[in-house]
């Protein structure tokens, strides 16, 4: 009886005391202080934010009023009254299925071996180094790798083909790391009770890892879509058209990913460099239309996440 009264007495005066803390009414004045300045921090980003964005948008509802889908079909001119993202939408979607087709098998199966078979050794840590160490090296670069490898050593030239390939290789690295993480998110408890039945390796990793790992990788996946979607200076590199050109209506497919090119990140480019007043609302609207397309990437990103979400 004894023995227990003694052992609540320091529970009880460590109450005692943290009551007592509670009570004395002292502030955190720093932290109140760190607080308020990242709050600071945050309502100035988004205010410069909206102003941009109304400024966009101010400049580019006169021509989607006055445009509307003719805008998005025509293609591109030297005459702003005629002139549209046509050829830079189909451009953007077809180094979009690049990325599809190249860069998400390689990249996911790459990070299931690296996640599930390789094991914690030597070469996996140095393959991992180096794969999160080419995800931070800037886009130009691989711009210069494309037009090196692709361009001239291969012999693609100035092509969709080209920049398609330059594209799947700068977002390689980027779908291998958020494929690992979504897989090294799984609890080990559900392969250990996986291999507790008597399930093999692959069995494991098929039947009961990649379902749970699902919503991180096609979270990943959307976003780096995203992200080559945005990309413009890898584009320049390997030849995409700043200008006007024009295509055969009897083009075949291979003259297509032969031929020019342009996609919207670089008409951006090259409609703010054009002298005459009309191209900056042309400028603004073609940002407008590049902003949807990748704010609607991210709306898809959320809903699959959404979708597939898991609770353990």
């Amino acid at each position: 009886m004894a023995a227990g009264a003694a052992s609540a007495r320091p529970v009880s005066a460590t109450r005692a005391a943290v009551e007592a803390g509670l009570r004395s009414g002292r502030r955190d004045w720093a932290g109140m202080i760190a607080a308020l300045l990242l709050l600071t921090t945050l309502i100035i980003s988004l205010a410069i934010l909206f102003i941009l964005l109304a400024d966009v948008m101010s400049r580019a509802l006169p021509v989607i009023n006055t445009r509307g889908i003719d805008f998005l079909t025509a293609p591109n001119s030297q005459n702003p009254e005629i002139a549209g993202v046509g050829q830079a939408i189909f451009g953007s979607i077809v180094l979009t299925i690049f990325v599809i087709i190249l860069a998400l098998p390689i990249g996911i199966t790459a990070a299931i071996y690296l996640e599930e078979y390789a094991g914690d050794n030597a070469f996996a840590r140095f393959v991992n180094t180096n794969i999160r160490n080419l995800a931070g090296v800037p886009a130009i670069v691989y711009g210069l790798l494309g037009l090196a490898v692709f361009v001239t050593a291969v012999g693609t030239g100035r092509s969709l083909l080209s920049a398609g390939l330059t594209l799947a290789i700068l977002v390689l690295p980027i779908v291998v790391i958020t494929a690992a993480e979504a897989l090294r998110a799984v609890p080990l408890t559900i392969r250990e009770a996986a291999f507790g039945v008597g399930a093999t390796r692959s069995e494991v990793v098929t039947s009961h890892v990649l379902p749970y790992a699902l919503p991180g990788i096609l979270t990943g996946i959307v976003l780096t879509l995203a992200r080559a979607f945005g990309e413009t200076a890898p584009l320049i590199m390997v030849g995409a058209i700043t200008g006007v050109f024009r295509t055969a209506a009897d083009e075949g497919v291979l003259d297509t990913l032969q031929g020019p090119f342009t996609a919207l990140p670089t008409i951006v480019y090259s409609w703010s460099k054009q002298p005459q007043e009309e191209f900056r609302a042309l400028t603004a609207a073609a940002i407008i239309v590049l902003l949807v397309v990748i704010l609607a990437v991210n709306a898809a990103a959320i809903l699959l996440r959404n979708r597939y979400d898991r609770r353990w």
